[in-house]
C-alpha cells in the first residue's frame, strides 16, 4: 500500500504539474489572444479611418466638381442673356430701319425752296431724333461711299466700268447699312467700280 500511496502521490504531483502547465499555457494563449485582439481592433480602426478618409475625399471632389459646374453654368447663362439681348435689339432695329429709310427719302424729295417749310423741319427733327436714339443704342452707319468694297459690310448689286474711280471702290450707295456691337444688322447696298 505504501507503494500504491507513493505512486498515487507521484501521480497526483504529475497531474498537478500537468494541470499547472496546461493552465499556464491557457493563460499564455489568452494573453496572446488579448494581444492580438487590440491589434485587430487597431487594424479595424485604421480600416475605418481609411474608409472615412476616402469617403471624405470623394465628397470633397464631388463638391469641387459641383462648384465648378455651377460657376460654368453662371458664366454660360450670362453669355446667353447677353446674346439674347443683342439679338433682340438687332431685331428691333432691323424692324425700324425702313422707317429711317423713308425719312431719308422724304427729306431728299424736298426741293431747296421747300426746305424752309415747317413740314420739312418737322420731318427732319423726327429723323434726327431717331438717328440719335439709334446712336445711344450703339447702332452705327456703315461707311460705304468712296470706301473700298468689303464683302463683310457691303452688298454689291451693280458693277460699273469707271476710269475715274479706282478698282473695287464703292461709287454709289443705294441703301445704308448698319452695325450693332460689331454685328452687321443690314449690309449696305452699293454699286462698285471695276
Amino acid at each position: 500500500m505504501i507503494k500504491d500511496a507513493k505512486k498515487s502521490n507521484e501521480d497526483i504531483t504529475e497531474e498537478n504539474t500537468a494541470a499547472e502547465e496546461s493552465k499556464a499555457e491557457e493563460e499564455l494563449a489568452e494573453e496572446n489572444t488579448s494581444a492580438e485582439q487590440p491589434a485587430k481592433e487597431k487594424t479595424e480602426a485604421d480600416d475605418d479611418a481609411d474608409t472615412k478618409s476616402k469617403e471624405l475625399e470623394a465628397l470633397n471632389d464631388k463638391y469641387l466638381r459641383l462648384l465648378a459646374e455651377y460657376d460654368n453654368f453662371k458664366k454660360r447663362t450670362v453669355k446667353e442673356k447677353e446674346a439674347i439681348y443683342i439679338d433682340s435689339v438687332g431685331d428691333t432695329v432691323t424692324a425700324l430701319l425702313p422707317i429711317i429709310d423713308n425719312f431719308e427719302r422724304a427729306i431728299a424729295s424736298f426741293s431747296d425752296s421747300d426746305k424752309e417749310s415747317d413740314f420739312y423741319k418737322g420731318i427732319e427733327m423726327i429723323y434726327n431724333q431717331t438717328v440719335e436714339a439709334f446712336a445711344k443704342l450703339g447702332v452705327k452707319t456703315i461707311e460705304a461711299l468712296g470706301c473700298e468694297f468689303d464683302p463683310a459690310l457691303h452688298n454689291a448689286v451693280m458693277h460699273i466700268d469707271d476710269e475715274n474711280a479706282a478698282d473695287n471702290v464703292v461709287v454709289e450707295e443705294f441703301q445704308k447699312g448698319y452695325t450693332y456691337r460689331d454685328k452687321v444688322i443690314r449690309y449696305s447696298m452699293v454699286k462698285v467700280a471695276n
